[in-house]
């Protein structure tokens, strides 16, 4: 799970909770070990974040265009506060609990090795996303387009049907109980 992004610019190990960002628009720029707390209004174009920790961070109006996440950590982080306008993002081996993707369109959005414990995906557009053993444990989707999203890798999310979209998702037989806990019916 890879975007095609061409890196012109390398920038590491930045604490940017000290000292802000110098630029409002970053294009073909990868952040490997850096740390932030406020990325709001700025935008990010064909991006790559590498072992990066944005937990908390404040994306006001935050623009994520063709972005790319690897091994970051990205606890609470409020993608719903993001721009919704070309919204494009992958997201490898990060962990995302309690993240917010409420209302968020992530139509064909990658997640891949992610923890996204109790994240909230609260009418958001997962439509045709992926999700490679992803762990969703506490994780609320109410109202939430899971048209075609494949979950037959992933673990622990809990999906009612009657008020999900979930035309052509995938997902294992061994997690077919997950979809029907809200009739508390028994599977053995």
């Amino acid at each position: 799970m890879k975007l095609k992004i061409n890196i012109i610019d390398t920038i590491q190990n930045c604490d940017y909770t000290i000292n802000p960002l110098e630029s409002d628009d970053f294009e073909n720029v990868e952040f490997i070990n850096c740390t932030f707390n406020s990325i709001a209004n700025i935008n990010f174009s064909d991006c790559v974040f590498k072992n990066c920790n944005l937990s908390n961070v404040k994306m006001h109006n935050t623009k994520f265009q063709n972005v790319a996440f690897y091994d970051c950590k990205i606890i609470g982080a409020k993608f719903n506060e993001s721009k919704d306008f070309g919204f494009s993002a992958v997201f490898v081996n990060c962990n995302l609990e309690y993240a917010s993707f409420d209302k968020k369109k992530l139509y064909k959005s990658g997640f891949k090795d992610c923890k996204l414990h109790h994240a909230n995906f609260t009418q958001s557009d997962l439509s045709k996303s992926a999700f490679v053993n992803c762990d969703f444990l506490g994780s609320i989707f109410n109202t939430t387009n899971l048209s075609g999203v494949d979950f037959s890798n992933s673990s622990n999310f809990s999906i009612d049907p009657t008020i999900n979209q979930v035309k052509k998702a995938k997902f294992s037989a061994n997690d077919l109980a997950s979809l029907l806990q809200k009739f508390e019916i028994v599977v053995v």
